[in-house]
């Protein structure tokens, strides 16, 4: 059965308190959310023993040490970047995909708070160029069912190009490779490690190989690698060198994970690419300091870029803040945060709620793969009701999953909401369009506040996927600064 369909809305926010006068709104709209695939069923949430399954027996590669690829001039252009396939939408219902997004994510949520608690730090690798002109593209994985982003890289010689899961919260990139044990249903065809020229085992003696959080030697002493999610998703196989391109141009070398056991929640994509700030992230090997994406509605079919080097400079008109390490967790990236305010008004949040103390707890994160921006309880309480007050002409709805905050909004062609924004060290602020807080979660006109707390314990916000929509995101290592320039995809 086809979705209802419901009038276009138009939602504008103003910066304004409740209780003042605010000049005429510029109206954005919301698009009707399209029809979505049918919500994946998760396969088993029970993380098997560490590499209890035996390696892939058939892996013969043409020539198992290769010579490195030479490094590009960095004044080649970047290839032109590939469309990310898509598969055709379906009729089930987009407020069941809605649930099941908000189920995923927090149970990424929980997982990162379970890695904080068991952080550690890794070691360097060696220096890897590439290009100060690279970018791939990115497109929002809803119409694969999945509420985060992907992008499109080619691996191996000759170069395949593949779809990534984008997560600034993960370090290790890693594919689905053949043979599989188990993989699950991914939109491209699954990468045949035998079929690539530049493919290379790492030997479990490699510094490498112990660069990883949890590792284990093969019968012929090659290393096996294990990542594990909070959500009880894993991915098991071969730790290896595999060269890796924007599109068809030059490649470079990367350690990667060839995963050949990879289950639980993952839907689409061919993998992920791990752009943490840890040693064995995407941008860390490849030696770039500066990147940068701008991620797209979505509900949108429209595509963004993410790009390294110096295409990833900041604009003039970018919201800068500082750019904070935490000695315990290198993966995360910090942003300094003072506040919030709404409807022009800031709220009463004492600033040392979104500090990170000397044991390196609490604090604010970006990142790319949480959707709803997460807060402290008493943060959150003050946000939700200084809302509410601003909204209170707006006729109440039920709470859905974890938005305890929503509103009827059918019949209406038009509702003004007031303005939320984040503020900087600085006093640096950054106003969010009233889209990436205020979003429909089924096709009758409920929207929620897309907002929730942590816990009632955690001190940890995160900046989710939501409220980046539209705005590019710049991390410059060596400078220490964040920006967000809106308008920039």
């Amino acid at each position: 059965m086809a979705l209802n369909p419901r009038p276009l809305l138009l939602i504008s926010s103003s910066s304004s308190s409740p209780s003042s006068p605010s000049p005429p709104p510029a109206l954005s709209p919301i698009p009707n959310p399209p029809p979505p695939p049918p919500s994946p069923s998760p396969k088993s949430s029970k993380t098997p023993k560490l590499f209890s399954l035996p390696p892939p027996t058939n892996q013969t590669h043409p020539n198992p040490n290769p010579p490195p690829p030479p490094s590009p001039s960095p004044s080649t252009p970047a290839p032109p970047s590939p469309t990310v396939p898509t598969t055709p939408s379906s009729s089930s219902s987009y407020r069941s995909l809605t649930l099941s997004r908000l189920l995923r994510d927090s149970l990424r949520v929980s997982s990162l708070l379970s890695r904080l608690s068991l952080a550690h730090n890794t070691s360097s690798l060696k220096p890897l160029l590439l290009s100060s002109l690279s970018s791939s593209p990115i497109v929002s994985g809803t119409s694969q069912g999945s509420g985060e982003y992907f992008t499109r890289l080619s691996f191996g010689r000759p170069p395949k190009p593949l779809s990534l899961v984008l997560d600034t919260g993960s370090d290790l990139t890693w594919l689905q490779c053949r043979p599989c044990l188990d993989c699950y249903q991914q939109s491209d065809p699954i990468f045949d490690p035998s079929s690539s020229s530049s493919y290379s085992p790492l030997p479990c003696s490699s510094p490498l190989c112990r660069s990883l959080d949890v590792s284990a030697c093969a019968r012929n002493r090659s290393c096996l690698y294990q990542v594990s999610y909070g959500d009880g998703s894993f991915t098991v196989g071969d730790f290896a060198s595999e060269s890796v391109a924007f599109g068809d141009g030059n490649d470079q070398r990367i350690a990667l994970g060839c995963g050949h056991d990879n289950e639980g929640l993952f839907v689409g994509a061919a993998g992920l690419l791990g752009l943490g700030a840890g040693a064995l992230s995407f941008p860390s090997q490849i030696k770039v300091s500066t990147f940068s994406y701008c991620l797209v509605d979505r509900d949108s079919v429209a595509s963004s870029t993410l790009d390294f080097g110096s295409a990833a400079a900041s604009y003039e008109a970018a919201v800068t803040a500082p750019l904070l390490r935490n000695r315990k967790m290198e993966t995360f990236y910090y942003v300094g945060m003072t506040g919030m305010s709404v409807g022009g008004e800031v709220l009463s949040i004492p600033a040392s709620a979104f500090e990170m103390d000397e044991a390196g707890e609490g604090g604010v994160i970006v990142d790319s793969g949480t959707a709803v921006t997460r807060l402290p309880a008493e943060a959150y309480g003050s946000l939700r009701e200084a809302f509410k007050k601003g909204t209170g002409g707006l006729p109440a709805a039920e709470g859905v999953a974890l938005f305890d905050t929503c509103y009827d909004l059918s019949g209406r062609e038009s509702v003004e909401v007031p303005t939320v924004a984040f503020h900087f060290a600085g006093g640096k602020s950054l106003a969010l369009p009233a889209k990436n807080y205020l979003i429909p979660v089924d096709s009758e006109g409920t929207f929620c506040f897309a907002f929730a707390p942590t816990g009632t314990t955690g001190r940890l916000s995160i900046i989710g996927n939501l409220q980046q929509q539209g705005t590019r995101v710049a991390f410059d290592v060596a400078n220490s600064v964040v920006s967000f320039t809106p308008n920039k995809c």
